[in-house]
């Protein structure tokens, strides 16, 4: 995934963008989409841990403005689809010009706001690049102090809120308040699975769920490969299609002369509990390598709703009424372990890892969360259990030079509530994504919601900063975050986090407005 070209256009007609002078961002491009991965088997040994280039430090250039400030400003959309280099179509066809206030079009919801607020305008992204731009110095720790302190003092936001605001460009904070104490982060956790399992495995990694047919007993094994937006829905939209497999599957066993098979499932690349500690809740599914579109019991593709007992056998009783429908008989299905002389007779890949990281921060998706982190466990050698991820992305943060102090990953949705970041974590993360020395961490950033747009904060900032903040939410009883990046009235790319702990008793809705308003003054405060 890679930032656009912000390439200028003459428009043909008068109400169209205006000609810019054509700059082209120094960033590194993320090689190729390569071809899909097979399946782990069982008996394969440990995973191999997935090269990724250690940092040197962690530090922020102008460069890293320009990247994480046109992704701020609209210049990236979180609407598709993707094009055969892993970017956003959408990407290259929009650009905030010079010379006068921008803002796009970013898809929106049901229920967004007709329109986004125009972002700054694209000057400030230029400079060091050979445009003219009047951007100014960062915010002064005292003024924003001023603007922020009286907002933080809300009774909305409980007995614990903590905040902290960083300068992409520099790296430095320029508002603390708590910034390093650990708090229950409920899904604004989702950020740190991002940056951990696209340091991971890169972009372009795909997962793969493939049926397996042993030689000598005409058993077929369908193998989870813990993809966790498989579908045997009839529109695929994308994702990787049991139905897809079945026929491939079929049609396999039919030149082989094979009509009747034994059908068995393996869910061995996971290890540990599949039950969250939260229990049965209709926000997550058991965390299983094989499932279909995550278990839902009805036709929703988000949100919570009753999943089914067992995702995988769900998901092996439905290929095999799909084996049925293409002539194969099979026997009801049970667990198994494929062997590794198993042969494979099709397979099917889940749609880039860039894409899923979009999706699930987008839709705060736990089912892709707990999968994606359970993904960072294996390809870092860990043990792919809860205990296991958790330790996977602490190592990958660690790893990445972020500051890890006192923070504890119970799980990667952030639904357990033992989970731990700071303030001064959530930022870091972002202005990681946004540092050009890392492109493949990028789907953290353009994965955000668009205030007023969409994902989780469609229905927020109807009366300020609409279109400007892109941020992650975090709820739980009692626990509210949020966490993004926004441009103030200078030009200057924020990251931002604040945290309310402790807001028991108090209506969502209400804390949920606290933290609003001060990201809208963030982002409208100059403050100097």
């Amino acid at each position: 995934m890679v930032v656009p070209e912000l390439r200028p256009w003459r428009a043909a007609k008068a109400h169209v963008v205006r000609l810019a002078d054509a700059v082209r961002p120094r960033l590194a491009r993320v090689a190729a989409a390569t071809k899909p991965q097979v399946a782990r088997l069982a008996r394969a040994g440990k995973p191999q841990v997935a090269r990724v280039a250690l940092p040197k430090t962690w530090q922020y250039t102008a460069g890293a403005a320009t990247a994480g400030l046109a992704l701020a400003a609209g210049v990236v959309t979180a609407a598709g689809p993707w094009d055969s280099s892993g970017q956003r179509t959408a990407e290259r066809d929009r650009a905030v010009t010079l010379g006068r206030a921008g803002g796009t079009d970013h898809g929106s919801a049901p229920g967004a706001l007709g329109r986004p607020r125009p972002a700054p305008s694209a000057g400030p992204v230029l400079t060091g690049l050979g445009g003219v731009s009047t951007v100014k110095s960062a915010p002064d720790g005292k003024a924003l102090a001023g603007a922020l302190d009286p907002l933080l003092k809300d009774p909305a936001l409980g007995t614990r809120p903590a905040a902290s605001v960083i300068d992409v460009t520099t790296g430095r904070r320029l508002y603390g308040s708590g910034s390093g104490t650990a708090l229950t982060p409920a899904s604004t956790t989702k950020l740190a699975t991002a940056v951990a399992v696209l340091s991971a495995l890169g972009t372009d990694h795909r997962f793969t769920t493939r049926a397996a047919l042993e030689p000598d007993t005409r058993e077929v094994v369908l193998v989870g490969g813990g993809d966790p937006t498989l579908t045997a829905r009839e529109k695929a939209q994308g994702s990787a299609s049991l139905r897809t497999l079945a026929a491939g599957t079929a049609a396999a066993l039919a030149d082989r002369g094979v009509r009747d098979v034994t059908l068995s499932y393996d869910t061995t690349l996971y290890a540990g509990d599949e039950m969250h500690p939260i229990g049965v809740d209709g926000n997550l599914a058991r965390v299983t390598p094989l499932m279909a579109d995550e278990g839902r019991t009805d036709d929703s593709t988000r949100g919570p709703v009753e999943r089914v007992p067992d995702p995988a056998a769900d998901a092996a009783r439905r290929f095999g009424d799909l084996l049925k429908s293409h002539g194969i008989k099979t026997t009801a299905p049970g667990p198994s372990k494929a062997t590794t002389r198993a042969e494979t007779l099709a397979k099917v890949s889940s749609p880039p890892l860039s894409d899923l990281v979009e999706r699930m921060l987008t839709n705060s998706d736990n089912d892709i969360a707990e999968a994606l982190a359970r993904q960072t466990a294996i390809a870092t050698g860990e043990r792919a259990d809860f205990a296991g991820a958790g330790k996977a992305i602490g190592s990958r943060l660690r790893t990445l030079g972020l500051p890890v102090k006192g923070a504890a990953f119970k799980d990667g949705s952030g639904l357990d509530r033992a989970d731990r970041l700071t303030p001064d974590l959530l930022t870091a993360l972002l202005a990681k994504a946004a540092d050009p020395a890392h492109p493949e961490l990028r789907p953290a950033l353009t994965g955000l919601p668009v205030a007023g747009f969409t994902g989780t904060l469609t229905t927020r900032y109807t009366d300020g900063a609409s279109g400007v903040v892109r941020a992650k939410t975090g709820t739980l009883s009692g626990v509210h975050t949020l966490a993004g990046t926004l441009v103030d009235e200078d030009g200057r790319l924020l990251a931002f986090a604040f945290m309310a702990n402790g807001t028991d008793g108090i209506l969502p809705t209400t804390t949920q407005k606290a933290l609003d308003r001060i990201a809208t003054a963030l982002s409208a405060c100059g403050c100097r």
